[in-house]
Order: C-alpha cells, then sequence, then structure tokens
C-alpha cells in the first residue's frame, strides 16, 4: 500500500511523460483522421447533390424553352 501511494505521488520519469505523449498523439491523429473520412463525405454527398440538381435545373431550362 506505501508503495503504490509513493507511486502515485512521485514524478513521472522523462520516458513516461514521452511515452504518454506519443499515447495522446496518436490519440489525436486518429481524431483528426475521422474529422478527414467525415469532410470528404460531405464534400462527396454535396458534388453529387450538385450534380443532380443542375441535371434537373438543365432539364427544366429546356422543356421552359420549348
Amino acid at each position: 500500500m506505501i508503495t503504490f501511494i509513493k507511486n502515485y505521488f512521485r514524478r513521472p520519469t522523462p520516458l513516461e511523460m514521452i511515452a504518454k505523449e506519443l499515447a495522446i498523439a496518436h490519440l489525436c491523429k486518429l481524431e483528426a483522421e475521422t474529422a478527414v473520412d467525415y469532410a470528404v463525405s460531405v464534400v462527396r454527398y454535396n458534388d453529387t447533390r450538385i450534380a443532380r440538381l443542375t441535371k434537373h435545373i438543365t432539364t427544366h431550362q429546356g422543356a421552359i424553352n420549348e
């Protein structure tokens, strides 16, 4: 029990600090990659939407001009 308390209050070693920061960096990178995946899907969705709406507007303008 005393060892646990001592370990809890001791300062971490530089190697432990580096390992912790590296783990955090990996997690941040994963979160950023997830955000990129989401953003790419939003861009694709809007590209498809624009193409569909452009097609519809072209079709309706052709019908009006006739």
